[in-house]
């Protein structure tokens, strides 16, 4: 028993280890884009999408993991479902990249601080599913924060809503597809691949291509970006099947952390009074629904134990005539 509680422990413990990498890396992506110019956002993202494609296939191939394709390829449904999922994501990447090179990452920050709460409004709205006070009131305390951050800038703030919600909607997409994070990346990027190469064609005939005008540096920085993609999501992936969801449900606000400090410290964007009341009610809406999901995650544990430790043993459950049932 003990054994089995150490082997446990040791599991968790790496699993924690790999979500810290995954979301901490997520959120130095800042840190990497600028780099890639003067290539700009749109050829930046048909790179990515390229090279992503390269670096999943070829894991994909040691792995030796193509089993599900001729089956996916058979449902039309699914792959109906896995180019809206691409589509989503494409607006993500390409927003983000923008915002990052555009002075803009304590917004790309908001987005991701945002979209727990955009993933509630979305269960509502389209499954119809039932919240919570705590989870009510954290909705209506994020719709005030948008509305005082609109006040306070002038105009909303479209970058963080943008990527806020093309990230939620892409993982209310891939709950539906039901595949594993490589074999969606794969998939996904198979459908940006042909559009992501056109572009990268007709901008190398108009001149405009920096890949190969740049020298081997740039080129190499741009064909890393499969690499710095898949890696997250390795991991990601390793930490998802290790830990318990609310472990995951805190870690995923390192990376927007990660963002908003280097979007303050190393690129020093400026912080209004209303953009630091806005981020400060997001974050309050933040802690009460992480507060009320953890609370709810407690009791449904001791729910669970109650009702195994009151459940009689399988063995002696009487059955016709009482004579014990098997099941």
């Amino acid at each position: 028993m003990n054994d089995q509680g150490d082997s446990q422990g040791d599991s968790q413990r790496a699993g924690f280890a790999y979500g810290v990498a995954a979301y901490g890396l997520w959120g130095i992506f800042p840190l990497y884009f600028p780099l890639l110019e003067p290539a700009g956002p749109l050829e930046i993202l048909a790179h990515r999408m390229i090279w992503s494609l390269v670096v999943v296939a070829v894991v994909l191939l040691v792995l030796r993991r193509w089993a599900w394709i001729p089956e996916l390829l058979r449902q039309p449904k699914r792959l109906g479902l896995i180019a809206l999922a691409a589509l989503a994501i494409s607006v993500n990447w390409g927003t983000y990249i923008w915002g990052v090179n555009s002075g803009h990452v304590v917004e790309t920050s908001l987005g991701y601080f945002i979209n727990p709460l955009v993933t509630i409004a979305l269960g509502v709205l389209v499954l119809h599913e039932r919240l919570r006070p705590a989870q009510w009131a954290a909705v209506g305390i994020g719709v005030t924060a948008v509305l005082v951050l609109a006040i306070g800038s002038g105009r909303p703030p479209w970058i963080a809503l943008t990527l806020a919600f093309s990230f939620g909607g892409y993982g209310f997409i891939k709950k539906k597809v039901n595949l594993g994070g490589l074999e969606s990346l794969a998939a996904e990027t198979s459908v940006q691949f042909l559009p992501a190469l056109l572009f990268l064609i007709v901008l190398g005939v108009r001149g405009d291509s920096t890949f190969a005008t740049h020298g081997p540096a740039h080129a190499s920085l741009l064909a890393a970006s499969g690499v710095i993609t898949a890696i997250p999501l390795v991991a990601f992936g390793a930490a998802a099947i290790r830990v318990p969801l609310s472990t995951m449900g805190l870690l995923q606000y390192l990376a927007p952390v990660f963002q908003f400090l280097l979007g303050l410290t190393y690129f020093h964007e400026s912080m209004s009074p209303a953009r630091w009341a806005g981020f400060a009610l997001v974050w309050a809406a933040l802690t009460l629904m992480t507060g009320d999901a953890l609370r709810t995650a407690r009791r449904t544990r001791i729910a669970l134990r109650a009702a195994a430790a009151d459940t009689p043993p399988r063995s002696v459950l009487p059955g016709p005539g009482g004579a014990p049932a098997r099941h």
